[in-house]
């Protein structure tokens, strides 16, 4: 690899001199000719060529660092990426995993759910048939109760009723008994009274 020409041009100058090796190199344009070039050349060798493959070996081990370098970049950026890939799948893979088992613990929730709402919806409509017969049978009982209680008192009225007739009749024959008892008395002391009377005047 050779080393930059402005680099070279830069910092290559004789010591004391302020031509850089362009200048040197540059053709004389008043009648030099090739054995001065090649003379020219010579010194300049001499003058700077262990600088010059100094540089260019410097330049040549940077290069090669840099190559390594980026190699080293390169292979750690793959090994990153690789493993930032196989931890990003093994994420999504983990989640949805995740996902699938929520998914499924949830649809067996909604079917248990759904099982024991069905299963409520027909214990509750029994307990409701229940209560309706239960309720059509007491409403059955009470009535046949009430018709109990109804015939019996009835019952009771009419004994009662019967016995307050027969007691009034026994009364109001015992009262017309009892009148004609009153009337013979009176009939009786009206007698006892005109024979005292008689006797009186006597």
């Amino acid at each position: 690899m050779n080393p930059p020409e402005e680099y070279i041009n830069n910092n290559l100058r004789e010591p004391g001199q302020g031509a850089s090796i362009q200048d040197i190199n540059k053709p004389q344009l008043n009648g030099t000719n090739l054995s001065e070039i090649n003379s020219l050349d010579k010194v300049r060798d001499i003058l700077f060529g262990n600088q010059v493959r100094e540089v260019e070996k410097r330049f040549a081990r940077l290069e090669e660092r840099l190559v390594k370098e980026l190699n080293n970049v390169r292979d750690e950026t793959k090994k990153r990426l690789d493993y930032l890939e196989t931890y990003i799948k093994t994420e999504v893979d983990s989640l949805t995993e995740r996902v699938k088992n929520e998914q499924f613990e949830r649809d067996t929730s909604v079917k248990s759910l759904a099982e024991d709402q069905r299963n409520l919806a027909i214990s509750l409509e029994k307990k409701i048939a229940q209560v309706d017969e239960q309720t059509t049978n007491s409403q059955r009982e009470l009535r046949e109760h009430l018709l109990n209680q109804s015939n019996s008192l009835q019952d009771d009225i009419r004994q009662k009723y019967e016995e307050i007739l027969t007691l009034l009749e026994r009364e109001s024959q015992e009262l017309r008994r009892e009148k004609t008892d009153r009337s013979k008395l009176a009939s009786l002391f009206t007698e006892l009274a005109i024979r005292l009377k008689s006797d009186t005047n006597s």
